[in-house]
């Protein structure tokens, strides 16, 4: 099939113009590693947005996530983005917030926060993608998802509980021209999943989208980043979103600095024979595990030995000094070099696709993750068309 969409009006040339964005990690989807402050301010039972809310209750947790979602981006940070070359972010926000389902403990107000975001980056000519980032019952388990553990998305009603949100969603800011894309539900996990179900779940979704205006983006649910060419015939307007990340098992941690290149550019090269436009819609500087409690609430890194779950620990590769805690500008020479080098090979491997969206645009203590502060100590091509490595 074409990667090109019929007379419909999208909001931004995808396949001419190369993606280069930012995700507002950490803003309307409480994450441990991006801002631990606000979970040390809790009790240990807390690790991630449900048991968040569950634990403070409705008044307290209302009172200290509006504080965050009033502070933690702001139109100032749009500008910002705007002179870095960003042309996109992608702004991730959980079913909870746009369609909440009764008996639930999650708060509400992110939804509004997000309608202002939408006009701030339209303030600055940057156009969204909005990213449905957790579903009802959790697709991936992970803390992100909005609640940690099992994964009970696709039982019950909560495939249709999704789409009630998709659709408010569409309904509320399709329309809007900042919004040029927005992404069916973010990284399900497909080996734990029945694909049928999950690429009927796409096909709905699509459905339920198409006319809108935007580029209907899918993740691909860890089956392979070239693993959805022989799907979506007749389709229009698909964008493949893959997310890459070298530091989620052992072979990655173990790597080189040039073998961590080579993997990104032969990466690159996968993405741009898809037959759809492809995306890296999550990748970053990072080539540790180091960021604190980046595998979650208590958990240590697997690069310096210090993981332990469930009776399972990991093998010393490396020091974490520097990166567990800390900032771009406290970065060693040798790391310094390293991540500098590694953010210019993706930024060119994933171009030879149509694009990237970093990881994120800011954290409080996770220096190979922070996009702004990167680019402000020289890690980041400037211009962002000066990249290369690969």
């Amino acid at each position: 099939m074409s990667k090109f969409k019929r007379n419909d009006n999208l909001k931004f040339p995808f396949g001419s113009e190369k993606v280069r964005g930012v995700n507002l990690g950490g803003w309307f989807v409480l994450e441990p590693w991006t801002t631990p402050s606000i979970f040390e301010a809790t009790p240990g039972n807390v690790v991630d947005e449900y048991t968040f809310c569950q634990t403070l209750g409705s008044g307290e947790a209302s009172n200290r996530l509006q504080a965050h979602w009033s502070s933690w981006i702001t139109e100032g940070d749009f500008a910002e983005m705007k002179g870095y070359g960003i042309n996109m972010v992608r702004i991730p926000i959980g079913y909870w917030s746009v369609s909440p389902i009764n008996g639930e403990p999650y708060v509400q107000g992110a939804y509004d926060w997000l309608a202002k975001s939408l006009d701030w980056a339209n303030g600055q000519g940057i156009k969204v993608m909005i990213d449905l980032h957790g579903a009802p019952g959790s697709q991936n388990g992970f803390d992100n998802s909005g609640r940690k553990g099992a994964i009970d998305w696709t039982q019950g009603n909560t495939i249709s509980q999704t789409h009630t949100a998709l659709n408010k969603i569409r309904d509320d800011h399709a329309s809007h021209p900042a919004v040029a894309a927005i992404e069916l539900l973010n990284e399900p996990m497909g080996p734990s999943l029945d694909m049928d179900t999950v690429r009927q779940f796409y096909m709905d979704g699509w459905g339920a989208l198409d006319g809108s205006n935007v580029a209907v983006t899918f993740h691909d649910a860890f089956e392979g980043v070239n693993s959805w060419n022989n799907w979506g015939t007749g389709m229009w307007a698909l964008l493949l979103d893959t997310h890459h990340y070298q530091v989620f098992d052992s072979g990655s941690l173990q790597m080189g600095i040039n073998q961590h290149i080579s993997t990104a550019c032969g990466f690159g090269g996968a993405m741009a024979t898809n037959n759809k436009w492809t995306i890296a819609g999550e990748w970053s500087g990072a080539m540790t595990d180091c960021a604190q409690w980046l595998n979650g609430r208590g958990i240590g890194a697997h690069y310096d030995g210090t993981y332990w779950v469930n009776g399972q620990g990991s093998q010393y590769i490396g020091s974490c000094d520097g990166k567990y805690s800390g900032t771009v500008a406290g970065l060693g020479d040798a790391d310094y070099w390293n991540i500098k080098n590694f953010i210019s090979a993706q930024i060119s491997a994933f171009e030879k696709a149509d694009g990237w969206i970093f990881w994120c645009w800011k954290n409080e203590a996770a220096p190979e993750w922070h996009f702004k502060d990167l680019v402000a100590g020289g890690l980041v091509p400037q211009p962002l068309s000066s990249a290369g490595g690969c």
